[in-house]
């Protein structure tokens, strides 16, 4: 009786432990040991239309085999799949803080004496600061662009067209006419001051 109860328990142990564990050999190794097969040959004076194979076998360079992920157990007899690296989510949450951040804005003009505001840091924050700043110059807001950060004014019963521009990791916030001219100098300059120094961060 005990002989029969330590049997059991000895199968029950070895069945729970696997065979991964003892290193038993399943075949998942075999694909190595293939060998090429000369292709189907047909007799001549058969009216069998010769077969081109779909998917033909890949050559593979044996040096690249040479050098590709052995995927297989410590004992070598058996596939095994490396386990997946451990997700690094600190750095994520940095980068994203990162991204967020903008730049005190600076006004400026371009080549052609037009003026501009250019602000270092994430495009859709700036808008969304930008958004804010004309909302609190209580100025009359008829458009905004869904694809695109520009944003339809009426000043003075005047049609002003504002965009933000991307430019490496600055951003160039501009006036332009209803025909997309660059606007009165004066005009623009005017806007844009106004939103300099009304800027919420």
């Amino acid at each position: 009786m005990q002989l029969r109860f330590g049997l059991t328990l000895a199968l029950s142990a070895l069945g729970f432990a696997g065979c991964s564990s003892l290193g038993i050999n399943n075949g998942s190794l075999d694909y190595k040991n293939t060998t090429t097969l000369e292709p189907l040959k047909y007799p001549e004076n058969s009216n069998v239309r010769p077969a081109t194979p779909l998917y033909p076998f890949p050559v593979v360079d044996p040096l690249a085999i040479e050098h590709a992920p052995k995927f297989e157990n410590k004992r070598g007899n058996r596939f095994d799949l490396p386990r997946p690296e451990a997700v690094q989510t600190s750095n994520t949450e940095v980068d994203t803080e990162v991204s967020t951040t903008v730049g005190r804005p600076q006004l400026l003009t371009d080549g052609n004496g037009n003026p501009l505001i250019k602000i270092d840091g994430n495009s859709a924050t700036i808008w969304q600061y930008t958004l804010a700043t004309l909302s609190s110059l209580n100025h009359q807001v008829v458009g905004q662009s869904k694809n695109a950060y520009q944003v339809t004014v009426v000043i003075d019963k005047q049609t002003y067209v504002l965009k933000l521009t991307s430019i490496g990791t600055g951003n160039n916030l501009a006036v332009f006419t209803a025909d997309n001219h660059f606007a009165d100098k004066e005009k623009a300059a005017e806007l844009l001051n106004q939103i300099y120094q009304n800027w919420p961060a």
